[in-house]
C-alpha cells in the first residue's frame, strides 16, 4: 500500500512536469474603453497587430510591443507583457488566447486590456499612461493556503499579516524596477505570525518603462490592496503596464530566475539546474522501477486468487487488502489488539487511515477446516448485505497469510450479556432483548428467503450473534459452505459439525438440514434470550434436565413467566414474553414440519394481535448419544466452528 502510494504520487509529480505547459491559460478580467471604431482600416491594423504580438510572443524576454498604422487616423499600438517565471511555449500559448479573447469581448472598441493569469495584451489608438489606475481590475483570490484554510486572516494574525506583505511589496518592487534586472519581475516570500505560514508575493512592470514610471506604477497598485483586498488570505491588482499579486501558498514557478543574478552566482544557477535534471531523471526511474514491482506483485496477486478461487476469482479484486494496510490497522497484530480465538485462529481489532473499524480474523496455518471456511465466506457471504448480518469487508491473501475482515462490532456476542460472570456488569431489560430476538428473526429470514443465496447457517446460537453500539444483533461465522442444489427440500451430511444443544434433532442423528434446522436453532436462542439459562443437559442426566425441558414444564403448567430472568426489572410487557416463550418452544417441537417457517415468526413478532398455534412437547430426548457420536455413528463435534448450506437461488 506504501508502494503504491509512493508511486502514484511520483507518476502525478512525472505528469504535473510533463503537462504544465499544455496547461490552458487562465481568464482573469478585461477592459473596454467606451468608444468604438468601426473602420476597416482600424479594424485590420488591429488584426495586424495581434498577429504580431502572438509570433513575437516565444522570440522575447516575456515583454514586446508594436504599432500599426502610424501617421493616420487609424493608428493601433498595443504590447504584451507575459509573466516573468514562465516558459516562451506557456508565453505564446497565452498570447494566442489573450488575443482571440480580447476581440470577443471587446468587439469593434478603440482601446481594451485584457488580463490572463500567465500574460496582458493592450492594444489602444492612444497613449496609456505608464502609471494611471483608470483602466485597472482589482479582486480577491481567497483560495486558501493550500491545506483547507479559506477565508479572512484571523483577527490576531491580521497585523504581522499586513506588516510582512506590505514589507515584501515593496522590497520585490524596488527589485523589479531596478534597470539592471533582465525582466521586470520579481516574486519571493516571508514568513509570519510567529509560524511556519508564509506569505508569497509577484510583481511586475512592462519592459520598457523607466525605474521611476515601473516603481510608481507597483506603488499605485499596491494602495489600491488594502481598499479592494484588506485581510484576505489572497489578492491581485492589475493596471494597464503593471501587476501585484499574494497569496498564502506558492503559486509562481520558484525555480525561474526572476531576476538578474550576479555574475558571481551564474555557477551557482549552473548546478542548481544540472541537479534538478538529475533529481528529475532519478524520479523517472523510481517510477520505472516502482511500475515493475507493481506489476509483478499484481501478477502474483492474480494467481494466488486463481489458485484459491478459480473462476471467481475475477470478481474478487476490489475485496482484496494489501498485507502491509493490514499490519498497521492492527498495529503489527499486537497482543493489545487481540480480541479473540478460536478453532480457526485469531481475530484482532484494526483501524484503517481512513478511520473505520474492522476486525480481523486470522486463519490459522494448520486448520484445513479454516482454508475451507475462507474460501467460501469470501466467494459467497461478501454477497450478503443486511442490516442483522456482520459485513465481510474484504480478505487478505499474501505471503502464506489468510485472513478474513470484517466490520467491527464493539459490544461483543449475546452470550456475553446472557451468562456467565460478565452478566453483572450489564443485564439487558426486556426492550432489548425483544429488540435482539427481532432482529435475529429478520436476519434469517433474509438468509432463507431474501438474499441473493438461499443460506441455511446451522450453527446458530449466542456467541455467534453479535451486539453493534445501538444493541443491534448481526449474525456472524458463515463458514464450511457447501452448494447444493435449489430443488432439494432438505440435504444430508455424513460430517456433522455444530454445537451440542443448538442441533436439531434431524441433524444431529441423521444429518439431515434444511430451513427449519436454523428454526430450532433461533427458538433455542430465544428460550435463553428471555430465561438468561444456557440450553445444556448432562449426557448422563435426567431428560428434563435441560432448558426445552424446564420451559414446557413451566407453559403446560400455566407458569411461563418462571422461565424469565430473575434479573430482569420492571417495566416489561407480561404477553411479549408469553408470545416469545410460545414461539421459542413452537420453534423447537420435533418434526420439522411442526415447527413455523421464520417468515412466520417475523410476522408474530411484529403484529401484536397474531395468532399463535399451541406448542406441544419439544423433542424426545435423545437417549441413545454419546458425547462426541450420534446413534447413526456420524461425527458430532462441539467445538466453536461455524458451519452454513448455501443454496443458489
Amino acid at each position: 500500500m506504501v508502494t503504491n502510494r509512493v508511486t502514484l504520487f511520483l507518476l502525478f509529480a512525472i505528469g504535473l512536469l510533463l503537462c504544465s505547459s499544455a496547461a490552458a491559460p487562465n481568464y482573469i478580467a478585461n477592459y473596454c474603453n467606451q468608444t468604438s471604431n468601426s473602420t476597416a482600416r482600424f479594424q485590420s491594423n488591429l488584426n495586424v497587430l495581434l498577429s504580431s504580438l502572438i509570433s513575437n510572443a516565444s522570440q522575447t524576454d516575456g515583454y514586446y510591443a508594436s504599432a500599426m498604422g502610424r501617421g493616420t487616423p487609424d493608428v493601433t499600438e498595443g504590447d504584451l507583457l507575459c509573466r516573468g517565471d514562465i516558459s516562451p511555449t506557456t508565453c505564446h500559448d497565452c498570447a494566442a488566447a489573450a488575443a482571440a479573447e480580447i476581440t470577443r469581448r471587446c468587439p469593434n472598441k478603440t482601446a481594451s486590456i485584457v488580463w490572463y493569469d500567465e500574460c496582458t495584451i493592450t492594444y489602444t489608438y492612444r497613449y496609456y499612461s505608464p502609471t494611471g489606475t483608470d483602466q485597472r481590475a482589482a479582486l480577491p483570490n481567497d483560495d486558501g493556503d493550500g491545506n483547507g484554510n479559506n477565508g479572512d486572516i484571523s483577527d490576531s494574525d491580521i497585523d504581522s499579516y499586513n506588516r510582512t506583505l506590505f514589507g515584501l511589496l515593496n522590497r520585490l518592487g524596488e527589485e523589479a524596477a531596478d534597470p539592471g534586472s533582465a525582466k521586470r519581475f520579481a516574486s519571493g516570500d516571508e514568513g509570519f505570525g510567529g509560524s511556519s505560514r508564509r506569505v508569497y508575493a509577484l510583481v511586475e512592470c512592462a519592459g520598457d518603462m523607466t525605474r521611476g514610471q515601473c516603481e510608481e506604477c507597483l506603488q499605485n497598485a499596491i494602495g489600491i490592496l488594502p481598499a479592494c483586498c484588506g485581510g484576505r488570505r489572497g489578492a491581485r491588482v492589475m493596471l494597464a503596464r503593471c501587476n501585484v499579486r499574494h497569496q498564502l501558498y506558492l503559486f509562481y514557478n520558484s525555480t525561474s530566475v526572476t531576476t538578474s543574478p550576479p555574475s558571481g552566482d551564474k555557477k551557482s544557477e549552473s548546478w542548481k539546474i544540472a541537479l534538478l535534471v538529475v533529481i528529475i531523471s532519478l524520479i523517472i526511474s523510481l517510477c520505472c522501477l516502482c511500475y515493475f514491482l507493481m506489476r509483478k506483485s499484481r501478477k502474483k496477486h492474480r494467481s494466488l486468487l486463481r489458485r484459491n478461487f478459480g473462476d471467481e476469482s475475477s470478481n474478487l479484486g476490489s475485496l482484496q487488502f494489501n498485507l502491509a494496510t493490514i499490519q498497521d490497522a492492527t498495529r503489527n497484530f499486537s497482543i493489545e489488539n487481540k480480541i479473540g480465538e478460536g478453532g480457526f485462529g485469531e481475530v484482532y481489532k484494526g483501524i484503517l487511515l481512513d478511520g473505520q473499524q474492522i476486525a480481523v480474523k486470522k486463519l490459522s496455518q494448520l486448520s484445513g477446516q479454516g482454508a475451507i471456511e475462507f474460501k467460501n465466506e469470501i466467494t459467497l457471504i461478501a454477497k450478503l448485505q443486511h442490516r442483522n448480518l456482520v459485513t465481510l469487508l474484504g480478505f487478505c491473501l499474501e505471503d502464506r497469510e489468510k485472513m478474513l475482515i470484517y466490520e467491527f462490532v464493539p459490544n461483543k456476542s449475546l452470550d456475553y450479556f446472557l451468562f456467565g460472570p460478565h452478566k453483572s456488569g450489564r443485564v439487558l431489560n426486556w426492550f432489548e432483548r425483544y429488540k435482539i430476538i427481532e432482529g435475529i428473526a429478520r436476519g434469517i429470514l433474509y438468509l432463507h428467503d431474501h438474499s441473493r443465496l438461499k443460506v441455511i447457517h446451522r450453527d446458530l446460537k449466542p456467541s455467534n450473534i453479535l451486539i453493534d453500539q445501538n444493541m443491534n444483533p448481526k449474525i456472524s461465522d458463515f463458514g464450511l459452505a457447501r452448494m447444493v442444489s435449489i430443488d432439494q427440500d432438505r440435504g444430508n451430511t455424513n460430517r456433522i459439525v455444530g454445537t451440542y444443544g443448538y442441533m436439531s434433532p434431524e441433524y444431529a442423528m441423521h444429518g439431515q438440514f434444511s430451513e427449519k434446522s436454523d428454526v430450532f436453532s433461533f427458538g433455542v436462542i430465544v428460550l435463553e434470550t428471555i430465561s438468561a439459562k444456557k440450553n445444556t443437559r448432562s449426557l448422563l442426566a435426567n431428560d428434563d434436565d435441560d432448558l426445552l425441558s424446564y420451559a414446557w414444564r413451566q407453559w403446560r403448567d400455566q407458569t411461563p413467566l418462571n422461565i424469565l430472568d430473575k434479573d430482569i426489572k420492571e417495566p416489561f410487557n407480561h404477553s411479549e414474553i408469553i408470545k416469545c416463550i410460545q414461539i421459542g418452544l413452537l420453534c423447537v417441537q420435533e418434526k420439522p414440519e411442526n415447527r413455523p417457517t421464520m417468515e412466520k415468526i417475523v410476522l408474530y413478532l411484529s403484529s401484536p394481535l397474531a395468532e399463535l398455534p399451541l406448542p406441544g412437547e419439544p423433542i424426545i430426548p435423545i437417549r441413545n448419544m454419546v458425547a462426541g457420536e450420534s446413534s447413526s455413528g456420524s461425527a458430532l463435534s462441539t467445538n466453536e466452528m461455524s458451519v452454513s448450506i448455501f443454496v443458489p437461488r
